[in-house]
C-alpha cells in the first residue's frame, strides 16, 4: 500500500504524555524529536485521522509509571490496584489534560479538531485534520454528585470508562494480573448506575475495557446505547482479566457495538508477557477471532499508543501502515480493511453520540 490508509483510533495515552513530558509541550505535540509513539506529524503521515484521547489521571506518587515491562516478564503476576482517588484529588490532572487537548487545536487550527460528533468529525477528515475525540479513562474526576459530568461534556466529553485497573466510586476494575479472569469483584455501585445512565442521556459512550465481568453486565443492563471496548483483545487467545470472554464478545455482537484491538503486548500474548518481539500471526489471530465471534462490521483499532509496550513491528504510529498491509497480505481485502481502520468506528460513533 502506497498511500496509508486513513484509520481513527479507539485509545491512546498522548495527553498524560503531553502532561508529564518536561520537554516543552510545542516539541511534543508539533516537534520532530520522535519520542513516543505519538506527535501530529508522524500521525499525519501515518494516516492517523482520527481517535479517542484519554484523559487518565495516574495513581497518586506515581511521578514515576512501574516498569510493565519488568513486572510482566515472568508470568504468573499480579500488580496491587492502586487506592481510590476522591474527584477532588482527580480533579487537577483531568481538567489539565483537557485543557492541554483544547490548546493543541489552537496550536494546530489547520492539522487538528476537537471534535463532538460524527459530523465533526467528518468535516476534521474532509480537511485533512486529526478529529480528536475526548475520552475519560476512569472516572475519578466525576463526583458522587455527578455535577462535574455536565462540565466535561461541555468541553468535549464524549466517551468515559468508569474505572481503570483500579476502583472507583462507581464501579471495581479489573487488575494487572495474569492469568485471570474478568470475573472478579462486584460491579457497579449504585453511583455507577447513576453515572451510566447520565451518560446515556447526555450522549457520551460507555467505554467497558477496564470493568469487571460483574460491573460489564451492570452496563448492559442499565444503558440502553451499544455496548463497546474500546482497546481490549480475546480472553480465549490471552487469558488476561482485561481481555473479553465470548460471552462478551457475543454480548457486544447483539448490542450492535464494538471492540477496538489493542496492540499492548501483554493482552496479545498467549503467555501474558510483555514480550515485543512477536509476529504478525499474534495481532492477526485476535483480530480473526473479534471478526469470527464480533462480525466485521464491530471490529476496529484500539492502539493503546503511549500507554503500553508495542510489538516491535509497529513500533509507533508509523508501524501502523505494515499492521495494514500484513491484513492485506493474510487476505483482508480493502473494503474490509477499510472498515477496521475507519468506517466502523464511525459507524459505532454514530449510534452512541448525541
Amino acid at each position: 500500500m502506497n498511500t496509508p490508509v486513513p484509520f481513527f483510533d479507539g485509545h491512546n495515552d498522548f495527553l498524560l504524555r503531553l502532561m508529564k513530558t518536561p520537554a516543552p509541550r510545542d516539541e511534543i505535540w508539533m516537534g520532530d524529536g520522535g519520542a513516543g509513539h505519538l506527535d501530529m506529524a508522524r500521525m499525519k503521515s501515518a494516516g492517523f485521522a482520527g481517535g479517542l484521547f484519554a484523559i487518565f489521571v495516574p495513581p497518586l506518587g506515581a511521578d514515576k509509571p512501574p516498569d510493565f515491562r519488568a513486572a510482566m516478564a515472568n508470568p504468573p503476576y499480579h500488580m496491587p490496584s492502586p487506592p481510590q482517588m476522591t474527584h477532588a484529588e482527580a480533579q487537577p490532572d483531568a481538567l489539565a489534560m483537557a485543557g492541554l487537548m483544547h490548546w493543541m487545536e489552537r496550536a494546530a487550527p489547520d492539522d487538528f479538531s476537537v471534535c463532538r460528533s460524527v459530523a465533526e468529525i467528518r468535516a476534521a477528515m474532509a480537511n485533512n485534520r486529526i478529529a480528536g475525540v475526548m475520552h475519560m479513562e476512569g472516572a475519578e474526576a466525576i463526583g458522587p454528585d455527578l455535577d462535574a459530568l455536565y462540565l466535561f461534556h461541555d468541553i468535549g466529553l464524549r466517551s468515559l470508562g468508569p474505572v481503570w485497573s483500579r476502583d472507583t466510586i462507581f464501579g471495581f476494575g479489573v487488575p494487572m494480573s495474569f492469568p485471570g479472569t474478568p470475573d472478579i469483584g462486584p460491579g457497579l455501585t449504585q453511583t455507577g448506575k447513576d453515572l451510566v445512565r447520565l451518560c446515556d442521556r447526555l450522549g457520551i459512550m460507555i467505554d467497558l475495557s477496564h470493568l469487571n465481568e460483574k460491573g460489564f453486565d451492570d452496563v448492559a443492563a442499565v444503558s440502553t446505547a451499544p455496548l463497546v471496548a474500546t482497546h481490549s483483545n480475546v480472553h480465549a487467545l490471552c487469558n488476561s482479566p482485561r481481555n473479553l470472554t465470548d460471552r462478551q464478545l457475543h454480548m457486544i455482537r447483539e448490542r450492535d457495538g464494538m471492540v477496538g484491538l489493542n496492540f499492548a503486548t501483554f493482552f496479545l500474548n498467549g503467555t501474558g508477557t510483555a514480550d515485543a518481539t512477536m509476529w504478525w500471526d499474534v495481532l492477526l489471530r485476535h483480530l480473526d477471532y473479534l471478526i469470527a465471534e464480533l462480525g466485521e462490521d464491530h471490529v476496529g483499532l484500539g492502539s493503546d499508543f503511549d500507554g503500553c509496550v508495542l510489538p516491535d513491528l509497529i513500533g509507533d504510529v508509523t508501524g501502523v501502515a505494515a499492521f495494514f498491509a500484513a491484513m492485506q497480505a493474510h487476505g483482508y481485502d480493502a473494503a474490509l480493511i477499510d472498515k477496521l481502520a475507519k468506517d466502523n468506528w464511525l459507524a459505532c460513533l454514530e449510534r452512541c453520540l448525541k
